[in-house]
């Protein structure tokens, strides 16, 4: 049995793929020190796997603490980092929060890896590493344009820091996952998004407004140059967010690498308006929203979708769930929350 290092275990895509893993049959030993996720959460990673499951309460932006526990995990075969803060507008008002909190865990991580002898890596990117595209669907060859906020400049800054230090001559096999929005809950309406405060993804917002949380949600500009004006992205389910962090794992631990760093879009290649995306919620789940149109939010690009071909090809990959069995399943969880809450 593998023993796999998660880092952000218990948050959304970790605790996820904290589940895929040990269905698997993989080992997992989790980092989170519960700053954007809580303990209820990883209680139910237990209760759905049937597994006690380590995890490491500590900061990782402490050098000393993350040496320590790699230290004592120096036996597992690839660390996938995910432990990250990643709200946009909560990004763009406090900078520095963002780059001392998606940076330095990095660096930390990169540090001890080699002194422990730990190479395999697979990293949490993101598609807002290229910034507004000039195309459309991007490719992994797609030029990085500025980023729009500081959470996507420090996603390009920590996929920058990897390949340096393994030009350096590091024996550190990494892949960087840039993966576009995810979306949903578990098939078990047990483990979705805990959005923190208000929530600035579309979907918890779509389903906090239809139970009654919220009184109405804001689409974020309506005169972008789309086919309904709202902004096109590329939403991904989480399970199938979480299989491909295995399949990842996989490739390396096989060594089917070629590059230094391999790059793999996750996106089901469909681009998707924000308004299609509250029309297909309606017709999964019968439930009707309150929304007004409202102006364009900091840090938003207008159009982003994946060519996805690389990660079929090379990870096996392929995405199972349509935007309204995402929808449906995120309204499973829910109502779940307020049973449970």
């Amino acid at each position: 049995m593998h023993k796999i290092l998660v880092t952000g275990g218990c948050g959304y895509i970790g605790s996820h793929t904290v589940v895929d893993l040990i269905e698997q049959g993989y080992e997992v030993v989790s980092i989170d020190n519960f700053l954007r996720s809580n303990e209820k959460q990883w209680q139910r990673v237990q209760q759905l796997t049937g597994k006690q499951i380590r995890n490491y309460a500590i900061d990782l932006c402490d050098a000393s603490a993350v040496q320590n526990v790699l230290e004592k995990e120096s036996d597992s075969v690839g660390i996938i980092h995910f432990a990250a803060l990643r709200t946009v507008p909560e990004s763009v008002q406090h900078p520095l929060l963002y780059y001392t909190n998606n940076i330095q865990p990095l660096a930390n991580l990169l540090n001890s890896m080699q002194q422990v002898k730990i190479k395999n890596l697979v990293f949490s990117s993101s598609c807002s590493v290229y910034g507004n595209p000039d195309s459309v669907p991007v490719t992994e060859d797609t030029l990085l344009n500025k980023a729009e906020s500081p959470y996507a400049y420090s996603k390009q800054i920590c996929e920058q820091m990897i390949t340096d230090v393994v030009a350096s001559g590091a024996d550190i096999k990494p892949i960087a996952l840039r993966y576009f929005n995810p979306v949903g809950a578990h098939p078990s309406g047990l483990l979705g998004e805990v959005p923190w405060g208000k929530p600035n993804n579309l979907v918890p917002y779509i389903t906090q407004t239809a139970i009654g949380k919220l009184p109405k949600l804001t689409v974020f500009g309506g005169d972008y140059p789309t086919r309904d004006g709202s902004a096109v992205r590329d939403y991904i389910h989480i399970m199938d967010i979480a299989g491909a962090h295995r399949l990842a794992l996989e490739f390396l631990l096989q060594q089917k690498g070629t590059k230094p760093v391999e790059l793999f879009n996750l996106g089901t290649g469909n681009g998707v308006t924000v308004l299609e995306a509250i029309h297909a919620f309606e017709a999964s789940t019968g439930q009707k929203l309150n929304y007004e149109i409202g102006p364009r939010r900091a840090g938003d690009p207008a159009t982003i979708f994946a060519n996805n071909g690389l990660a079929k090809e090379c990870l096996g990959w392929q995405p199972q769930y349509s935007i309204q069995e995402m929808m449906l399943s995120a309204w499973k969880w829910e109502q779940e929350m307020a049973k449970i809450n």
